[in-house]
């Protein structure tokens, strides 16, 4: 009878996109949840994060934000996506937390392909939300963290870009920053209780169908370390020793990579942590020390004009 009662509770959930509500916004930001920016009858929907007190002239740089949950599950409106969002509008960026498609049967690519349109919606509404349209980054953890880079990294690959609903916008991004996501498919490895990894992941992914040996073509086209190039933009990647979820290999590998293509990047370990950190915060008790400064700080640094950064001192 419980299982049963838990099931007819299951269903009675909101099926929409976001069942989740944010906490009221911080002074100085301004929120609007569950904006449309996919096609007409998608039921994914955005969260907006705007600079309050803005000068009707002032542009602003934008940020879109993906959340985890291994490719299957996750919420824009998460407590680290809350975290990221607000800490960032409070300095000068707009930014939107997204949700993407989860849904099993047409996961990959349509999922990054969102992300991307997520990218186009911020040039297609520049005007409206007052944005910088020449300069916009991307973040995300775990999951969200490898669709982040693969945004950053994949632009212009025919197959991997979606068509509609902005055909003539670019997905270009000038930033990535990466909180412990998936680089490399088939290197992933499981790990202990302390992050030591144990054995390779590569005989199944919720992410592409069939196991490494039978699929390795799509499992590399699915691998951010496979997309890099001189022309990939800088990257900043954050990463905890106790991470039981992404083994620290997958942030370690991808930071050779890209100092092998001279890409300008940045790996920060956080000793003692493990998965699911945001900005200020890893389990609910304070990080080692504040990651505020080091991400906005790299935004500024790659996404902000002389005249913006003056602004915001």
């Amino acid at each position: 009878m419980q299982i049963v009662f838990l099931l007819l509770i299951l269903a009675l959930l909101p099926t929409c996109a976001s069942a989740q509500t944010l906490p009221p916004a911080p002074d100085g930001v301004i929120i609007e949840q569950n904006l449309d920016y996919l096609e007409p009858g998608r039921e994914e929907k955005l969260d907006l994060y705007l600079p309050a007190n803005r000068k009707p002239e002032e542009r602003s740089p934008a940020v879109v934000i993906i959340h985890g949950g291994g490719w299957t599950l996750g919420d824009k409106a998460a407590r680290r996506e809350f975290n990221v969002g607000t800490n960032l509008a409070l300095n000068g960026y707009v930014c939107i937390s997204v949700n993407y498609m989860l849904k099993a049967e047409n996961r990959w690519p349509t999922n990054l392909h969102d992300c991307k349109n997520a990218v186009r919606f911020l040039r297609a509404n520049a005007g409206r939300y007052q944005i910088d349209g020449d300069h916009i980054g991307v973040i995300g953890g775990s999951a969200g963290g490898h669709l982040a880079l693969m945004v950053a990294y994949t632009d212009g690959i025919t197959e991997l870009e979606p068509t509609q609903p902005y055909p003539n916008e670019s997905s270009r991004v000038q930033a990535v920053v990466d909180m412990y996501g998936i680089t490399n498919l088939s290197t992933r490895m499981s790990v202990d209780e302390n992050g030591n990894p144990t054995k390779p992941r590569n005989t199944s992914s919720s992410l592409v169908q069939g196991a490494f040996e039978s699929n390795p073509d799509g499992w590399n086209l699915a691998s951010p370390v496979h997309h890099l190039s001189p022309k990939s933009p800088p990257t900043l990647i954050l990463h905890g020793t106790k991470d039981t979820t992404v083994n620290l290999g997958q942030s370690e590998e991808l930071a050779a990579a890209l100092a092998k293509h001279g890409v300008e990047h940045e790996l920060v370990i956080i000793e003692g942590v493990g998965h699911t950190f945001d900005l200020e915060n890893w389990g609910r008790k304070p990080l080692p020390y504040d990651l505020r400064p080091k991400v906005i700080g790299f935004f500024d640094k790659h996404l902000k004009t002389s005249g913006q950064k003056q602004e915001n001192k």
